[in-house]
């Protein structure tokens, strides 16, 4: 699978990126070794595989996760205690996106 020098920009711009025309060539390539790695993927017979649920660490037998256990929610007030700035119950952050 080819990907065209318009799908790198098309990205980028999602991406609110502005590229150089070396650094599209360079996405480019990079981005279709990443796609023809996924193409081989694919190509994988997966018949008899189970799907999982969770990916388990390597450990003894008796290893295992633990319990998900409902707990009370923080709360507004404890969530903002340390808040550099706050203001009507949300914290306030710099505006880092002009578009």
């Amino acid at each position: 699978m080819k990907i065209t020098e318009q799908e790198v920009r098309y990205v980028a711009d999602l991406a609110n990126l502005t590229l150089t025309d070396e650094e599209v060539a360079r996405f480019r390539g990079d981005l279709d070794g990443i796609l023809e790695h996924i193409g081989k993927l694919n190509e994988l017979d997966l018949a008899g595989v189970e799907p999982m649920a969770q990916v388990l660490f390597e450990g003894a037998e008796a290893d295992e996760l633990r319990m998900d256990i409902p707990q009370p929610p923080l709360g507004n007030e404890a969530a903002l205690a340390n808040a550099p700035l706050a203001g009507a119950g949300y914290f306030k952050v710099p505006l880092v996106i002009e578009r």
